[in-house]
């Protein structure tokens, strides 16, 4: 089966750094196929024969040990992310009139309940609930008014990693091309 992990907290700088040729070969090291790393953000798309759990914990396990992070990672399916796409209004982007991002959320986070706990401001921010997400749109004039950015550093931004929906987008799009 075709898989994203999506690592929280891995950055191009900073504390949580690993080079994604470094990650790749974790990966392959493990017996997961046909890796691909995309942008240097912790995004690796793979094929992989367990379930998702198992990856979760095992992939969790392995960067833990070989580079001594403890980082969460989720990981999507292709199913999961054709059901987030069917969710994603085409018009959303990512660009100089509109921020656009998905949060994707750990496992066993309810979307529903997520949205009852986050503010959407009405005529500034859009959510839209998807399978294991919540979609987030703003106009770029609106950016410093939206109330997403009220949720970084809470205990809720502390269970999803967050993607801009361009990034979404080639994810999906490396994940249908293997």
């Amino acid at each position: 089966m075709v898989y994203v992990a999506l690592l929280r907290g891995i950055n191009v700088g900073g504390k949580n750094k690993i080079g994604m040729k470094h990650l790749k070969e974790t990966f392959l090291r493990l017996g997961l196929e046909s890796v691909v790393t995309y942008i240097n953000s912790g995004n690796v798309v793979f094929v992989g024969h367990q379930t998702k759990d198992v990856l979760e914990k095992k992939l969790r396990q392995e960067i833990y040990l070989e580079y001594d992070l403890d980082i969460s990672v989720l990981i999507r399916s292709l199913n999961d992310f054709e059901s987030l796409m069917e969710t994603l209004p085409d018009e959303w982007k990512n660009d100089d009139t509109m921020k656009c991002d998905v949060l994707f959320l750990e496992s066993g986070l309810d979307e529903a309940a997520v949205m009852e706990k986050l503010t959407v401001k009405p005529g500034i921010d859009t959510a839209l609930p998807a399978t294991g997400a919540i979609i987030w749109s703003v106009e770029r004039k609106n950016v410093t008014r939206s109330s997403l950015t009220k949720i970084v550093g809470t205990d809720l931004y502390k269970k999803m990693t967050v993607r801009n929906v361009n990034t979404t987008r080639r994810l999906y799009a490396i994940m249908k091309s293997i």
